[in-house]
């Protein structure tokens, strides 16, 4: 497990996106199919290519976090199916994000547990928890009204943009006092 530290600004941006992500869908409680499709395309391209990035940039010595490099490459390959198959149906999208919600879950929690024996940082293991519940959820009661689950993806990419922005910053005092 490599020095997250380190990755904190890669962190921020993925906090970042997802917040956006669930604030676009709280404040537009009714979009399309296709414009939930495209937000969700956006949302996970860049988380994705954030998630790579910040795999790739350990510090030296510390090696590639594979696993987060796992859940980049599918979120930038989930984001590259919904701009090439935009008609993909409202239940395929929300398997879709389903199992992208529980692979990031359980990367994030594994990924915590390491963390939290080099820093006593726990924030990780709460964020993946929260994606592993939801897309548990998602994957088991599907069938739920449209805007209940609009409003329901909405409040999760809140939720988790918050612990990842928090995370972030928690991590950037982290690297400063390992600097003083």
């Amino acid at each position: 497990m490599g020095d997250w530290r380190q990755n904190w600004a890669a962190v921020a941006v993925r906090g970042g996106a997802a917040a956006i992500f669930g604030l676009a869908l709280l404040f537009w409680p009714a979009p399309t199919l296709l414009t939930l499709i495209y937000i969700f395309g956006i949302f996970v391209l860049v988380e994705g290519v954030a998630a790579v990035v910040s795999g790739f940039s350990q510090p030296q010595g510390a090696g590639i976090s594979w696993g987060l490099v796992a859940v980049g490459i599918i979120g930038i390959l989930a984001g590259i199916a919904t701009f090439v198959w935009p008609g993909v149906t409202g239940l395929i999208l929300l398997y879709v994000i389903a199992f992208w919600a529980i692979a990031a879950g359980v990367t994030e929690i594994v990924a915590g547990i390491g963390l939290r024996q080099a820093a006593n940082e726990w924030l990780l293991i709460v964020t993946g928890i929260v994606s592993l519940f939801f897309g548990l959820i998602l994957l088991f009661a599907p069938v739920a009204g449209a805007l209940a689950v609009t409003f329901f993806i909405g409040f999760f990419g809140v939720i988790y943009g918050a612990l990842q922005l928090i995370l972030a910053f928690r991590l950037r005092s982290l690297q400063e006092a390992g600097r003083a």
